[in-house]
């Protein structure tokens, strides 16, 4: 099942989600597992674990495997795995991180949910081959003056659409947008899409 959804993950296409308005992932795990090793049984006793599909777990992804998240390319198992763990908030057993896991299938939900009613209408694709890191995401914010805290810990998808809303509303004369102004629209429509679907491309 897992390998399934690893394929899955990162391809992902947005779609109408249960989890709209969700800051927030919460996960209720409980269960039973032998220890080998010890020879006995190992009760995990039921909780809620807390992810987050934000920056700063991107920035975490981005350090330990130094290549950026948001590219062309289909990532790997392990890179899958240990970006959900990087999601979790909370201090957790690695039992409990396994069962955190298992539940890949809303985990990948969560990460394709809109998490905004703004839509943002744009002309045809325009193909960018620049590379988006996340401290490239953070010159955004920078540059726009939007605070780190709390949005480097917003839904990706919701702190890159306010990106984009800003970069159109830092022209509010509607004047022709210069070339400049306007591949850095695309730009960052070619980041959210690619947050929203995780994807390949």
């Amino acid at each position: 099942m897992h390998e399934r959804l690893a394929l899955r993950l990162f391809r992902l296409q947005p779609q109408a989600s249960n989890l709209k308005g969700v800051e927030m992932l919460e996960l209720n795990i409980e269960g039973d597992f032998f220890d080998e090793k010890n020879d006995r049984f190992i009760k995990v006793e039921p909780r809620i674990v807390r992810l987050e599909h934000s920056l700063l777990s991107v920035s975490k992804w981005e350090a330990k495997f130094e290549k950026p998240f948001l590219d062309r390319k289909e990532k790997s198992q392990d890179e899958i795995r240990s970006y959900a763990k990087m999601m979790v908030i909370d201090d957790i057993t690695n039992v409990e991180m396994d069962l955190v896991l298992e539940q890949l299938e809303k985990i990948v939900e969560y990460i394709s949910s809109k998490q905004t009613a703004t839509t943002i209408k744009t002309g045809p694709n325009r193909p960018n081959r620049e590379i988006i890191t996340s401290e490239i995401i953070y010159y955004w914010m920078s540059a726009l003056n939007i605070p780190f805290e709390p949005c480097e810990t917003w839904h990706l998808n919701r702190l890159l659409t306010l990106i984009n809303v800003a970069n159109i509303k830092s022209n509010p004369s509607g004047k022709k947008r210069s070339k400049a102004s306007t591949s850095q629209m695309y730009r960052d429509l070619n980041a959210q899409r690619r947050a929203r679907m995780v994807s390949a491309g």
